[in-house]
């Protein structure tokens, strides 16, 4: 198994036999990495939680552009059989999404095209260039669009987590320091689903061996407020929080994912419930915390401050 990234993995070694350091922004470095390889799993991708995506259009357009116009160029050189893109839930339009209550998005909600930010524009427009490699080309693209996946050994702070791991870290923060107040941006009622990590490996491997060539969601189906996930996490820690709002981008309003089509095509859907995954999530979280303050790499204001 071979793996590539701009930097080694940052909480456990990869378990690749064969990583390089590279940048695939770079053409010659997506040859490289995609020369005897059969299957790609397009995962590289400038992105991060709604502060990050919402005040970064022109860098994540660029990178991402970069990005997915070398590696699937390079597939095709290489003569790649098959190829998963990762694309987002961001591709649907922001008119679908304007009320907490939302509809569950359907794949083919997604056009007429209206997508939220640049990422979702450049995300779209990644799983178009799939389907015309496939056309044209020949080469088997499958396309997943993740809604919100979360879990262990990802980005907790620093400006590109996500909701999850950013609430984990604020309530594990408030446990430790006595607080028992954490930040929420916006009034806490916008709504989400959420799906853990194992789930999305699963997933994304089933889909990869399916013939199922078409965009597909991969997310959970159960909509919660960002009030209840603060809930939730709390109680995986143990105490209880008085909630802050603070202005702060919230994305829209409303997101859910639609699974019919995946159950149909799959024969599965995520099985980890929120607050089991929450549970591992928040647990992981407050163990890098307390190992990081015990270090003095980062006092505790600063990581408290960090981000939303």
């Amino acid at each position: 198994m071979r793996g590539v990234d701009l930097k080694p993995p940052e909480y456990e070694p990869s378990e690749a036999d064969d990583f390089h350091l590279l940048d695939l922004r770079d053409r010659t470095a997506c040859l490289e990495v995609t020369d005897g390889v059969q299957h790609v799993y397009a995962l590289a991708a400038d992105m991060g939680g709604m502060g990050f995506i919402s005040s970064h259009h022109a860098q994540i357009l660029h990178n991402n552009a970069l990005i997915d116009l070398n590696t699937l160029e390079a597939a095709r050189l290489n003569g790649v059989e098959r190829l998963l893109y990762t694309s987002s839930a961001c591709v649907y339009p922001e008119s679908l999404q304007s009320s907490t209550n939302v509809r569950p998005l359907r794949e083919e909600d997604a056009y007429p095209a209206d997508p939220q930010d640049a990422y979702g524009w450049e995300k779209l427009m990644g799983e178009r260039l799939c389907l015309h490699y496939r056309e044209d080309y020949g080469i088997q693209t499958r396309i997943v669009r993740f809604h919100n996946i979360f879990g262990p050994l990802g980005t907790w702070d620093g400006g590109r987590e996500k909701a999850p791991a950013a609430m984990c870290r604020k309530i594990a923060l408030a446990k430790r320091t006595g607080a028992g107040e954490v930040e929420i941006w916006g009034d806490g009622e916008q709504t989400r689903s959420f799906c853990y990590i194992d789930d999305c490996v699963a997933g994304v491997y089933r889909l990869m061996n399916s013939e199922y060539a078409e965009p597909l969601n991969l997310g959970q189906d159960r909509l919660i407020t960002i009030n209840e996930l603060a809930d939730i996490v709390a109680a995986a820690a143990g105490i209880a929080v008085e909630k802050q709002y603070v202005a702060g981008p919230q994305g829209v309003r409303g997101r859910n994912s639609d699974n019919q089509r995946l159950r149909s095509v799959l024969g599965w859907e995520p099985q980890v419930t929120l607050e089991e995954g929450l549970a591992r999530t928040y647990a992981w979280i407050e163990a890098q915390l307390a190992a990081r303050s015990a270090a003095g790499d980062q006092p505790l204001q600063e990581i408290a401050v960090a981000t939303g």
